[in-house]
């Protein structure tokens, strides 16, 4: 955790992926085509990336090899 104050923390910009593809199987996270994977978009922080998961993953849910995911950029950004 930061030494920031909680209101410097949350003014911040928390940038999340949201993507998703077909599976090569439910036992895996190996998309069958990375060249067709669903860039749905990056999003400033965690609550509207959720929105945007739960929005793409209901318009897919009858193929059970489809999943979406969520990323957390700014991690990768700032590791600390």
């Amino acid at each position: 955790m930061t030494d920031k104050p909680s209101s410097a923390r949350e003014s911040q910009q928390l940038l999340h992926l949201v993507f998703g593809g077909e599976l090569e199987s439910l036992n895996s996270t190996n998309f069958k085509d990375v060249n067709a994977l669903d860039i749905v978009g990056i999003y400033p922080n965690y609550a509207s990336a959720e929105k945007a998961w739960r929005a793409k993953a209901q318009q897919t849910v009858d193929n059970a090899h489809m999943r979406y995911y969520i990323v957390h950029m700014h991690r990768f950004l700032d590791p600390s």
